[in-house]
């Protein structure tokens, strides 16, 4: 296990799991990640890729992080019957859970979340630069009713500044959920996006396949065709 501490001046590495808890942020690569991981990364960061080599890599670094926020989330232990009428003794997910996506990029990852909880119910928020002031602004938010009694997995790919997923979880945090419940889950992210969240929401946990200066912000355009 790759262990790497995030400073107070940003500095870092790149790795799976980017843990941030009050006043410790701990930066580590999951165990076991080899050439493939590092092949997957290159893809997505590469001018040359094709869009079918850069969404297969996409998608297999979403389901990583995607399954890691999964391990996060509470459950219970549970009895289960086999076929053959065996105990067999498991864990289940307890309810109130659901994620949220920062469109349009964060819409990439809502099929790899539904492929690992396909009952999980997803949120969205809209937030685009002002024209006139260049700040991040909302223009949508949908969500449960209930989200504020649920975990939050909130998805998007790129932190390059930070500034739009502080503007999401400022909204989330309008409706009643405590940044502390909130499972930040992103592919790519810039030392400065990370200490950016972190400084703002220092109980939120971020989640990200690399932490890397050079973020692809390309990756919206890239995996939807838009390019």
């Amino acid at each position: 296990m790759l262990v790497r501490e995030l400073s107070s001046t940003g500095q870092s590495g790149g790795g799976l799991a980017f843990r941030v808890a009050t006043n410790r942020r701990v930066c580590r690569k999951a165990e076991g990640q080899h050439v493939h991981h590092s092949t997957r990364l290159a893809l997505c960061y590469a001018r040359t890729a094709s869009r079918g080599d850069f969404v297969f890599s996409a998608d297999r670094l979403i389901r990583l992080v995607v399954e890691e926020g999964l391990n996060r989330l509470p459950y219970t232990e549970c009895t289960v019957t086999t076929p053959t009428g065996y105990k067999y003794e498991g864990v289940k997910f307890e309810k109130g859970n659901c994620g949220v996506s920062i469109m349009r990029s964060g819409e990439a990852m809502e099929q790899g979340l539904r492929d690992c909880c396909r009952s999980i119910r997803i949120g969205k928020i809209l937030i685009q630069s002002d024209e006139e002031t260049q700040r991040a602004k909302v223009y949508y938010a949908k969500f449960p009713p209930d989200i504020y009694r649920r975990k939050v997995l909130l998805m998007y790919p790129i932190l390059s500044t930070g500034n739009t997923v502080i503007e999401a979880v400022k909204v989330l945090i309008e409706h009643g959920v405590q940044p502390n419940v909130i499972i930040l889950l992103s592919l790519f992210s810039t030392p400065h996006g990370a200490k950016s969240i972190i400084q703002e929401f220092p109980d939120i946990t971020i989640l990200t396949t690399e932490v890397h200066p050079v973020a692809p912000t390309h990756f919206g355009q890239k995996y939807f065709g838009t390019d």
